[in-house]
């Protein structure tokens, strides 16, 4: 497996982390009232199935991130982190439909940019 794949794989597990625990969240409720409403809320934190994969993805990202970071620089493999910005917003908008403004579209094609000229150095 190349670095890349395993570079995007980690992305992808990293957005798939943040996507799931956006979902657990929105079936557990809004959290209110500070640390003691946060403190209430784990029982029904901790038996939310998308949580657990949100927690499952977030591991095995970190797994292959180590392996990425033995293999390259930081400063070559950091930056592709910012493709999950891209697809966080992509799956915000169709799954949770979440507002991507003009101005959320710009950014997203600077970071696009930015990651195809880091990719190629």
């Amino acid at each position: 497996m190349s670095t890349i794949s395993i570079i995007l794989a980690s992305v992808l597990l990293n957005c798939a982390a943040q996507l799931c625990m956006k979902k657990g969240m929105l079936l557990v409720g809004e959290v209110t009232g500070g640390l003691q409403g946060f403190i209430s809320m784990i029982p029904g934190m901790a038996t939310n199935i998308y949580l657990w994969i949100s927690a499952g993805c977030y591991v095995i990202s970190i797994a292959l991130w180590l392996v990425v970071l033995s293999k390259v620089d930081v400063s070559y493999a950091y930056p592709f982190l910012s493709i999950g910005y891209i697809l966080s917003a992509l799956v915000g908008y169709f799954a949770f439909h979440e507002a991507v403004t003009p101005i959320r579209v710009f950014g997203i094609i600077v970071i696009s940019v930015g990651v195809v000229l880091i990719s190629r150095s």
